[in-house]
């Protein structure tokens, strides 16, 4: 795993970020064991303090759970990954409808453009 890290932002947030696109791509399934708290932290060479509060805050939104004696697994729950899917969607569709209308691209433009872009091959 190589996550290149952004000043500008907290590292255990794109941590998150990180595991929750690779849930959703399929690169960790349902019921799959991730790594544990050691592990991910020399993996990453962050302090493991960083990689617990990111695993505290993936089982908060109910994304990774904790069997007690196993370690912590990927919801089996495919309503959770749908749920998470459907949110990084909208952030990414949020900055870039943000970014074209800072371009001075209206509304019905940016429709039109992302409409031929899906026709193109």
């Amino acid at each position: 795993m190589s996550i290149e890290f952004d000043n500008n932002l907290p590292i255990y947030l794109q941590i998150m970020t990180y595991l929750k696109k690779q849930i959703i791509i399929g690169n960790l399934q349902p019921g799959d064991k991730i790594p544990s708290v050691r592990e991910l932290a020399a993996e990453l060479q962050i302090n493991p303090n960083t990689v617990q509060r990111t695993f505290q805050e993936l089982e908060r939104e109910g994304i990774v759970e904790t069997r007690r004696g196993l370690g912590r697994y990927v919801t089996s729950e495919e309503s959770k990954i749908m749920t998470i899917k459907k949110e990084m969607a909208g952030e990414l569709l949020e900055r870039f409808i943000r970014g074209m209308q800072e371009l001075g691209f209206k509304d019905q433009d940016i429709v039109s453009i992302v409409e031929d872009a899906v026709k193109e091959p």
